[in-house]
């Protein structure tokens, strides 16, 4: 069972969080009042993931990403936003912080954000060691809409990514996290165009997919992943076979009151993750590129 620390100043809000996560995987739950305690928590408890309020006394969401990263670079942060904090999640996560979840989102979004955490957290090991000798590969995959290929492509990727110095492995789990955005963007946004029946809302996401999944034109339309890694850095274009879609109009809607927007929530935290990120004209390609940082511990 996952060991979750749940680090909240409201008691409120801590006991709410701590519910749904003790729902989750059959959790272990700890509970911490503030960063100060939550470095403590973990030491003793040693969680596979934390879940902190940005908003706190003593020490703040901030300041408890920085000394996790230094001090426990395996364990992922989750970071748990007020509304209208879009860019202050996106600080966050380009500070070091795995993934994100607005607290207005939580009974929605929580249990999906912890399963993309957790599943990146457990990828694929075999391998590892030699990964961190491979020089230079390069490698293209055509997947169908499925969401199980989606992750295993995710794990492959995450493999492959040991050979490039990225300062720790939450680092790379960062990049798988971001990786998996814009797979699940091809994937409902792209190919199957969900959004465009349903807006962004995720409680009916599931079922359009899978109706669209057996539709034509939506069925036969594939996701192409071309991957090229190297020291210096990694390359990985994401390409639909849907129309695409306006990226102006997506970036405007990231403003303070709009911060649940998808897929304007999987576009942050790419652009916060990863070093560089761009679309061809047609919206229905994305680049990502995350560059090399030190050596590997």
């Amino acid at each position: 069972m996952p060991k979750i620390l749940v680090v909240d100043d409201a008691l409120a809000d801590r006991a709410l969080v701590t519910g749904l996560v003790a729902k989750w995987m059959n959790s272990t739950v700890f509970e911490a009042v503030d960063g100060r305690d939550a470095l403590s928590k973990i030491e003793i408890h040693q969680p596979d993931v934390v879940l902190t309020d940005l908003h706190m006394p003593v020490m703040n969401g901030f300041e408890l990403v920085t000394a996790i990263r230094q001090d426990f670079p395996f364990i992922p942060v989750v970071l748990m936003t007020a509304q209208g904090s879009e860019e202050i999640a996106a600080q966050a996560l380009r500070g070091g912080a795995a993934s994100y979840v607005p607290k207005r989102r939580l009974a929605d979004d929580l249990f999906c954000t912890l399963d993309q955490v957790h599943s990146t957290l457990l990828g694929e090991q075999a391998q590892a060691q030699l990964m961190h000798f491979m020089t230079r590969t390069e490698t293209s995959f055509q997947l169908h809409n499925d969401l199980t290929l989606i992750r295993y492509a995710v794990d492959q990727c995450l493999n492959l990514l040991r050979c490039v110095p990225l300062g720790d492995e939450t680092e790379r789990l960062r990049v798988g996290i971001a990786l998996e955005e814009a797979l699940e963007n091809a994937y409902f946004h792209g190919n199957l165009e969900v959004s465009s029946v349903i807006g962004y809302d995720l409680s009916q996401y599931s079922a359009v997919a899978a109706e669209r999944l057996l539709q034509l034109p939506y069925r036969d339309r594939r996701i192409h992943l071309d991957v090229l890694i190297d020291r210096d850095q990694a390359q990985f274009t994401v390409t639909d076979e849907g129309p695409g879609f306006d990226l102006d109009a997506v970036l405007k809607s990231l403003d303070p009151v709009s911060e649940e927007s998808h897929p304007g929530r999987g576009i942050t935290l790419m652009r916060s993750i990863m070093d560089e990120v761009r679309y061809n004209s047609a919206g229905n390609e994305v680049t990502l590129i995350k560059r090399a940082q030190g050596e590997d511990e």
